[in-house]
């Protein structure tokens, strides 16, 4: 079947409420240090734990879309998610939050299973808007995710976010199952043979090599940003409530708007240079956060840059990926996005250690040497015979 304009939106909604669950933490982790009476950058180490988790549910689950059916493989793995979300509302203490924290990334690998279906289903031409048209979804989720988040955890308390997120998940659970096409694998080979195979893309495929490098160094500015943006805001001279936090996140949709125009690029043959520009608007973004530690309009303008910057490196990235093999998705986007949510997971922890080290200065000094980094490997790999 081809995927209609209605079947692509409510795939992006679907991506957005379940890639949610990544992000609701972040904003709260003020609330939870107060609830278990710890230092707010170790309850900071939630974010992190969330997005080893996804990157671990990504290497080992994701590949699996090309062994079993994709949308008994979505509704198990989502009902899952609910169940690691409860586990999360009603932790008795840090440690169980903790490991519920990595079980919600585990579980919440949903998007990643729904964007191959969709690659796989929409015409060849249209792949790159549809692909940017479901990641508009994702984002708004994400960046979404923080506002409401910081609303719910001041008005009803920090668990009541994670009740929630549970009853969306369940909710979700049910209409996929009414509307979700079946979509049958082509690889029949062992799961052992699955991962194998892993490895062997990495080695046979320098495209996927080179974005997936880039993506990781992206990926891991975004993971820092927004961890230690929460240490700032929560602090002198803003003292902002876990509300307040929250709003900024409305300002990254301007990404997500961004996304399907980067998408249609792709689908012209011009995605590597999106990604060149994208690398170059992170870079800039880290110079403005440097020079705002007094500023909310430096942080707004930032958080402008750094989202269309990471929209742009990801989304064309994406798009090449997935021109490559189209009866290996599944995998392409394991080993893609696996690395690239390690990244953010290093990221978060790289940015709650460089906050320990030297506040918010610190930050954006590494946040923009790992920019440098991704437009060095855009540039070291650059072949002027490559057209994707």
């Amino acid at each position: 079947m081809n995927l209609s304009k209605t079947n692509v939106l409510f795939m992006a909604a679907c991506t957005g409420l379940i890639v949610a669950n990544l992000y609701y933490c972040q904003p709260l982790i003020i609330l939870i240090a107060k609830e278990f009476k710890i230092p707010e950058a170790n309850a900071g180490t939630v974010t992190y734990l969330t997005q080893a988790g996804y990157a671990i549910g990504l290497f080992f689950m994701v590949p699996l879309g090309d062994k079993i059916e994709r949308k008994k493989q979505i509704l198990v793995t989502t009902f899952a998610s609910v169940i690691a979300l409860i586990i999360a509302a009603t932790s008795k203490n840090f440690f169980i939050l903790q490991i519920a924290s990595l079980l919600i990334g585990i579980t919440s690998i949903v998007p990643q299973l729904i964007l191959p279906l969709a690659a796989t289903l929409c015409e060849p031409q249209q792949r790159g808007k549809v692909v940017g048209t479901i990641m508009s979804g994702l984002l708004i989720g994400i960046l979404l995710s923080r506002t409401l988040s910081g609303f719910i955890g001041q008005v009803f308390g920090w668990r009541s976010m994670f009740w929630i997120a549970a009853g969306i998940c369940l909710l979700i659970f049910f209409v996929i199952q009414n509307t979700f096409p079946i979509n049958k694998p082509q690889f029949e080979g062992s799961y052992g043979q699955l991962i194998q195979s892993l490895f062997t893309l990495i080695k046979t495929q320098p495209v996927l090599r080179e974005a997936t490098l880039i993506n990781v160094f992206a990926f891991a500015q975004f993971g820092a940003f927004w961890t230690t943006m929460v240490l700032l805001l929560s602090d002198s001279p803003f003292h902002f409530n876990s509300a307040t936090i929250g709003l900024f996140g409305v300002v990254g949709v301007s990404g997500a708007l961004a996304a399907p125009l980067v998408g249609k690029l792709g689908d012209k043959g011009n995605s590597r240079i999106a990604v060149g520009y994208g690398c170059l608007l992170l870079l800039i973004s880290f110079i403005v956060f440097y020079f705002s530690t007094e500023s909310v309009i430096g942080i707004i303008v930032g958080i402008v840059l750094i989202d269309v910057g990471i929209q742009s490196v990801h989304i064309s990235n994406q798009t090449r990926v997935y021109s490559l093999l189209p009866e290996a998705r599944n995998r392409l986007n394991t080993v893609f996005m696996s690395f690239s949510f390690l990244g953010t997971a290093g990221g978060s922890a790289y940015g709650l250690l460089l906050w320990k080290l030297g506040g918010w200065h610190a930050v954006t000094i590494g946040g923009a040497v790992l920019a440098l980094l991704s437009l060095l490997v855009y540039g070291f790999t650059y072949k002027p015979s490559s057209k994707k």
